[in-house]
């Protein structure tokens, strides 16, 4: 077995009395790809929030490469250079060039030199089909590119996990693909993913391991054959009976 990327014990998160996240335990090794499905409002993304730390836990634990992180204050900014974080709305900035949108974080965290950084985004670029946009702005391009530069620019950081947060929902239909086979391309290098989706039938394709939440809770897991098309949970089946 591949070595434990993140281990979740008990994790809890509460906001005021509504509980998003209900006492959950999960593991993520090495060169999975995990998809978290279920319907919304299950705490999917307040889940994976919770593992870079984007939200504190209320309770519970969150061990990376065996070292707990929550309380680890300390070590917060070198955790997150291992995790990398793609997020719905691409969150890059409007006001800096692509080439410093992939570059910023490298050179600032002290990950790069200027020069190491640079040659990294321009090979980025190269390998998402976006060399020629280098110089422009992200108000410049389209929603499938800004998602593409936003995972490039999480790449630059050689992260050893990447999170995406529902990466295509805020995308026209028609834009979805190109993101979804960069994904597709990255889960076939080996890279360690975890992905809250609702593009089921990409899930199915992709993944080595499928996480059913619903209510906070962690219903069902395992592959997608067992939990999308094999599920003995009536719950988990009346779910994908609706969305297949």
């Amino acid at each position: 077995m591949s070595e434990i990327v993140f281990e979740i014990k008990n994790l809890v998160k509460r906001f005021n009395n509504f509980t998003a996240v209900d006492n959950v335990s999960a593991t993520i090794r090495r060169g999975e790809v995990v998809f978290i499905v279920g319907p919304s409002g299950s705490g999917k993304s307040t889940f994976l929030r919770c593992l870079n730390l984007l939200e504190t836990p209320t309770s519970g634990e969150i061990l990376f490469k065996g070292k707990e992180v929550v309380h680890a204050k300390r070590d917060i900014n070198f955790f997150r250079q291992q995790v990398g974080m793609v997020f719905q709305h691409f969150n890059l900035f409007p006001h800096l060039s692509i080439l410093k949108n992939i570059t910023l974080a490298p050179v600032k965290t002290g990950r790069f030199t200027t020069k190491q950084a640079v040659e990294r985004a321009d090979a980025l670029l190269d390998r998402i089909g976006l060399s020629a946009k280098r110089d422009a702005f992200p108000p410049q391009l389209s929603g499938g590119q800004k998602q593409r530069i936003a995972i490039a620019r999480a790449l630059a950081m050689n992260p050893d996990v990447l999170l995406f947060d529902e990466p295509t929902s805020a995308l026209d239909p028609e834009m979805v693909g190109e993101v979804l086979a960069l994904m597709k391309d990255l889960a076939q290098d080996g890279m360690t993913m975890v992905v809250v989706t609702h593009e089921i039938g990409f899930a199915a394709e992709v993944a080595n391991r499928i996480i059913f939440m619903d209510h906070g809770k962690i219903i069902e897991t395992g592959t997608p054959e067992k939990v999308i098309r094999n599920s003995a949970n009536p719950r988990v089946r009346e779910f994908f009976s609706k969305v297949l």
